[in-house]
Formats: C-alpha cells, structure tokens, sequence
C-alpha cells in the first residue's frame, strides 16, 4: 500500500488551537443532575476530557419548582435549581444556564414538549416572566456571589424557530429574549446573556438587529447545528441523511455564522454527528473520526462548540434498556466509554498550537501535527459518510526538523481499538448487563498508549500509520535538539 503523503515543518510559526469544544458540553433535562450517576458521569467528563461548562433543558419547568401556583399565591422557589447548581459545581464544572421552559402558572397555552411536560408557549404577562429571571438571577448571586455567577452564562430558550419548542412568532421569541437580557442586567451588569439559540443557524441576522434596535445586550451569539439540517427531507433513514451530506457540512456552516455574528463570541450550544437520538453510529468509531475532524476543522471559527450530549443518562423520550442504543451520549447509561468518549479525551492531551502550513491532500485521510513545546501529536483520521468508498490506508507525515525522536507513542480508535460496542456484540449484545459484563467493555473502551516506532533521517522526521476505516491515529512525539520556539505567528 503506498502511503498518502502530508508534509510540514517545525521551523515556522503555529497557528493557536484553543480547545474550544471543552469549553461546553450538553445534557439533558436539568433534574437529571440531582441523580447520582449522573453527577459521577459528570465528574469523570470534566476530569478526562476538561469540560468547563455543562447546559441542559427545562430548568424553569414544572418539574422543578421555580415557580408554581399554590391556590391564589404563586411561590418561587430555587431550591432545587440551586441543589442543580450545586452539583456541577461539585463536578469542578460551571452551569451555562439556558432558561427554558415556561412554568404553566405564567403560560399562555398548554402546548409542550417532551416526556416531562416543559411548556412551549409564550408567557401571559411578559413582567411575570421578567420577575421569574430576576428572581433566579439575584438567588444564585444571593448563593454563590457574583464574582462566581458573572462567569456563568446565560441562553435565552432553546431552538426558538421550531414549532416543537416555541409556539409563538420570532418577534415574541425576541420579546422573551429582551425581557430576560435586562432582568440578568438589573442584578448584574457582569451577567452575560446570548441567544437565539436556534437550530440550523437560523434568526442570527434578525436576533441581532433586533438588539440593535431596541438597545438589548447580547453578549454572545449562540445557535445549533447537526450535519443532517440539510438532508432531512432526503429520507427517513439516518444512514441516507448522512450519505447525501456535503462533505465538512459544519465547518461550511461555522464559516457562515462566524460571518453574521458580527463579531462577538460565537457559540454552537448544541451538535453531534447526527440528530438522531437512536443512532448505531453514535456508539461506533464512526462518530470518534468524525468528531476529531469536525472539531479541528472548526478552529479559528467558533468560541465554544457544546456537543450534545455527555452522557446517555438523557431521557428527553425514554431510558433505553440496552447499553448501546445509539444514544447521544459519549458515556453509555452504564458509564461505559463510547470511541466518541475516546476521541475527545484524546484531544483533551493535545497541545494548542497546530503547526502550517500542512501540505497534502485526500479525500478520507486527513493529518494535523499539534505542538506543545518539545512534544507534539501527530494526528490522523480515515472517514467519510456512510455508503461513500471508504477504504484502509496508509498515511506518513514527513516533518522538517533538525530535532531528534527521543520516545514515540501511539494511541488507536477504531474497530478493534478503544472500541467497547464490538465487544458487547460479541458477548451477544445484552439487554441488561451484570457487573462483570461491565467491566469487561469497561476494559474493552480503554485508549491505550503503545510504544511505536518513527523514522529519522537528514530531510526531518518521518511518521508513517496503517489507517483502518473510520480509524484514528495519534502519535505523540518526544524531541530533543534544535527545536525553534514555541510560539503562534
């Protein structure tokens, strides 16, 4: 097999990668985080991969008892948002606070959404709902202090543009979002508000202009996207949604939005691979490949990229029973590490300056080298939408440089690497799995480091792989010798 070439050297400046898709990551419903497996699943999260701040849906629901009518009176209560609070903070994390849904006592309408009833209808009285965000806004600053809460964040709704979120007009959306914005300012100006939340990169013009004209603050744009928006109307099957995508679908779209956010803070509160909830390939290599190309795709073109979601611990429909039932999650209801999971722990350990001009081209195999002072990660992936030709390769990175190879190691996901769901195929995929069936994908998931060996020679530094489909490689590289600063140009 002959090898695809890429080629770079170490001799120029870098380019900075901040870790922008740490910054956030989704949940579900908020009263999830009063579980305790969840909260262990968080911690884990924000351990191995550094996640910095966890969103969730429906905190202003019923359910959780912000506000209710108890006969004549109604009563506000944060206990539980607090309790919520309370444990990501725990988790060593900070909660980006979207505020949705309305309570029924303030609502307009019965209209809602998903299992736990959160309404969807604009509120009757618009200072109800004001009050209700003052309310929340001064409790947590009442609780926490508002140096803590001013580095938290705040999103008005979720997916406004869609019917099965909100049932009322744009401008009432805007109307939500303005009475908000100056409520979480009247309790601090350091409270920072953004929206419009939307899917598909929709109303991001209109939101802002909107602020513009009526002087509201928007310290932030924020929206969503899936790499499916496009082709939904194509099929009803997931597998030919994703065939028929453009290849680089969300970096196209990244490169819009970040055009139209007029240059404040741009961030992607929501995507995955695909927005479907029962995905196979959310559980398989697929989705480690393809997470690791999106992200480092979207360098330079967003500020935070929140995937959705952490933990399959996420019941916006059900708790599925089988361990691996293409939910969205990178841990599985049991905790077991999805590649997906892999994929961005190992991204958590790479550096931050991506080393360019990287010169060579292939339509599945693309290749980065990301330097952190004397180490640096060369890092591959072989992937493609499903049903295109996608085949095993061969790749090599040559690096000029006059520095010496002092160890090498490699870190795999793919089929047979980092890869639990084969193994529970293999134990027959069970329904309900014992303790010892848990440890065993426990141990079928780990990412191991192996030694490896890399050529030397005058020209630099050589690192050839053998790429399985939908495989991912990362060689980490210790050098000594003539090395040229570490800094960004």
């Amino acid at each position: 097999m002959i090898p695809i070439d890429f080629r770079c050297s170490l001799d120029g400046p870098t380019i900075a990668l901040p870790h922008v898709w740490e910054r956030i990551v989704g949940s579900g419903h908020a009263t999830l985080a009063l579980r305790a497996d969840y909260q262990a699943q968080l911690r884990r999260a924000a351990r191995d991969i550094g996640f910095q701040y966890v969103r969730f849906h429906g905190l202003l629901s019923d359910d959780v008892g912000t506000l209710v009518q108890h006969g004549n009176d109604r009563i506000h209560s944060f206990f539980n948002a607090h309790r919520i609070w309370d444990a990501v903070l725990d988790a060593g994390m900070r909660p980006f606070v979207e505020l949705s849904f309305i309570p029924t006592a303030i609502a307009s309408g019965r209209s809602t959404v998903f299992h736990y009833h959160g309404n969807v209808t604009p509120p009757r009285d618009w200072g109800d709902w004001s009050e209700l965000v003052r309310r929340l806004a001064a409790s947590a600053v009442a609780r926490y202090g508002a140096p803590e809460v001013e580095q938290w964040f705040f999103e008005v709704w979720n997916e406004p543009n869609l019917r099965s979120f909100w049932r009322g007009t744009r401008a009432q959306y805007f109307r939500l979002y303005r009475e908000a914005a100056r409520a979480l300012k009247e309790i601090s100006p350091e409270l920072r508000v953004g929206g419009p939340a939307t899917a598909q990169n929709a109303w991001i013009d209109e939101f802002l202009d909107d602020c513009e004209r009526t002087r509201t603050p928007a310290d932030f744009v924020s929206t969503h996207h899936y790499p499916t928006d496009r082709t939904v109307s194509v099929s009803d099957d997931t597998e030919v949604q994703l065939a028929a995508m453009q290849r680089d679908v969300l970096r196209e779209e990244a490169q819009d939005a970040r055009r139209r956010a007029r240059g404040k803070p741009l961030f992607y509160t929501e995507w995955n691979t695909s927005a479907d909830g029962h995905d196979p390939r959310h559980d398989e290599p697929y989705a480690a490949a393809f997470i690791v190309k999106t992200v480092l795709q979207a360098n330079g073109l967003v500020d935070a990229y929140s995937f959705c979601t952490f933990s399959d611990i996420f019941e916006e429909q059900y708790f599925p029973s089988h361990a691996f039932h293409g939910g969205f999650g990178l841990l599985t209801l049991d905790g077991i590490a999805k590649p997906s999971y892999r994929a961005f722990q190992l991204l958590h350990h790479v550096g931050t300056e991506l080393v360019t001009p990287m010169d060579g081209m292939h339509a599945n195999v693309a290749a980065w080298v990301i330097r952190s002072g004397n180490r640096i990660t060369v890092l591959f992936v072989n992937s493609a939408p499903p049903q295109h030709d996608l085949v095993p390769e061969s790749a090599v990175v040559h690096i000029a440089s006059k520095a010496t190879v002092q160890m090498a190691t490699i870190e795999r996901i793919d089929d047979t690497h980092a890869n639990a769901k084969q193994r529970w195929l293999e134990m027959g995929a069970p329904e309900y799995l014992r303790q010892a069936d848990v440890d065993e994908l426990h141990s079928a998931s780990t990412l191991h480091v192996e030694p490896y060996d890399v050529k030397s020679d005058a020209n630099g530094i050589h690192v050839t792989v053998d790429l399985p489909a939908n495989g991912i490689a990362a060689v980490t590289l210790d050098l000594a010798g003539d090395l040229p600063l570490s800094g960004n140009g």
